[in-house]
């Protein structure tokens, strides 16, 4: 596992701070200049957290999202924020990788929910039946097991090209139902429970890449559960097909409630 060079920064100010105490030089000497670039899909750029900023037009980048939640409060000299909704693992590689250089510390991304299908798959839970549901998700499966591994490297691996000493903190996805939930959502107990086991399979094999390439895997499922849809507490939209883009999405509570504490932790 890679050190963290935020957490090395944070140790060097510290010692400048001490050096200007008692006189051996002034601090701001000391003070590095520390790169942050965050890539990824749509549960990173903040779709379902509304606040889009225009400028980013379809990719949906929110305030709101954790990248930007981070980037705010420990205030990295550069931070550029790529995420895009929708992304998948070649789309980053041709549209996200331009702000990386020799000089970033750290870098954040979450990728491979959509190469492996995620909106194909809740359509056809939403709409169709449970056994046309579970079909539909082994099938995914099978391709994060087949082919995923192969994609996830591509972009794990020309991250090390461009900046071989970053930390780079890959996250994972929530589990999106509690199961023997009391509320509606139109799909089966076992469609649920497909669902989330999908989800775990996913990250199982995201883990295990990100794990390879000496990155740090951050976990979401932990700080999701007691708020998945049908909790009472969600931290995640149900569908929505007023506005169908958002739906298993996180809602802001949802990025600064999960997200960002599991990326701290990580960076």
């Amino acid at each position: 596992m890679r050190l963290s060079r935020f957490a090395a920064l944070s140790s060097s100010l510290l010692l400048a701070a001490g050096a200007a105490l008692f006189g051996a030089g002034q601090a701001a000497a000391a003070q590095a200049d520390f790169g942050y670039v965050a890539l990824g899909d749509s549960y990173s750029s903040g779709v379902g957290a509304g606040n889009y900023d225009s400028g980013s037009g379809n990719c949906k980048r929110t305030t709101r999202a954790y990248p930007a939640l981070w980037a705010a409060a420990h205030s990295p000299q550069t931070f550029s924020f790529t995420a895009c909704s929708g992304a998948r693992t070649g789309d980053v590689l041709a549209n996200q990788l331009a702000p990386l250089n020799s000089g970033t510390d750290l870098v954040s991304i979450t990728i491979g929910g959509n190469d492996a299908g995620f909106s194909d798959v809740m359509t056809t839970c939403v709409l169709q039946s449970e056994s046309t549901c579970v079909n539909r998700v082994n099938q995914a499966k099978a391709y994060v097991d087949s082919t995923l591994p192969g994609q996830l490297d591509q972009v794990y691996n020309a991250i090390d090209s461009r900046s071989p000493g970053a930390h780079v903190v890959v996250l994972g996805y929530p589990r999106f139902y509690k199961l023997n939930g009391t509320c509606t959502t139109g799909l089966t107990e076992g469609e649920r429970a497909a669902i989330n086991g999908a989800a775990d399979h996913l990250n199982a094999a995201i883990a295990k890449r990100a794990a390879n390439h000496g990155y740090t895997f951050a976990s979401v499922a932990g700080a999701f559960t007691g708020h998945e849809i049908c909790s009472g507490s969600a931290w995640l939209h149900s569908v929505n097909w007023l506005n169908i883009g958002e739906s298993y999405h996180p809602t802001a509570a949802g990025q600064s409630g999960g997200y960002l504490p599991a990326f701290t932790n990580a960076a």
